[in-house]
């Protein structure tokens, strides 16, 4: 079965990112609420793969690979219901998706925003 691609943006969507940037290899933040349930069910539908700056940047792909085998397993054992590896990919390029989540985009409706929305824009977590 071919699924239809979601990309997930890995700071502020994955990880709380409350701790800003660090460095590519340097993950402080659990990850955001929510996100293992919402990946249990997306992954069944989709072919969810995992993007970010740090994807392409030395040790990034790899601590973001471990982050979530750490976070994963953190969730399992606070009696977190699911299976015990997900199937999510860390692709190196940005994906040809459907559709994706990232905390730090508008939605283009046809019409481009003022520029003052753009400048003045603070994702969730910041808000």
């Amino acid at each position: 079965m071919n699924k239809k691609v979601l990309s997930l943006d890995f700071d502020g969507v994955c990880n709380l990112y409350t701790s800003g940037w660090q460095g590519a290899d340097v993950i402080s933040d659990d990850a955001v609420p929510g996100l293992f349930e919402f990946l249990e069910k997306a992954t069944a539908q989709f072919d969810v793969q995992i993007y970010s700056s740090r994807t392409n940047i030395d040790g990034g792909k790899e601590a973001m690979e471990n982050w979530f085998v750490q976070q994963r397993k953190k969730w399992l054992d606070a009696g977190g219901q699911g299976r015990e590896n997900l199937d999510i990919s860390f692709p190196t390029k940005k994906p040809a998706a459907f559709i994706g989540l990232d905390d730090r985009v508008l939605t283009f409706d046809g019409t481009f925003p003022d520029i003052e929305t753009m400048v003045n824009f603070r994702p969730w977590n910041k808000k």
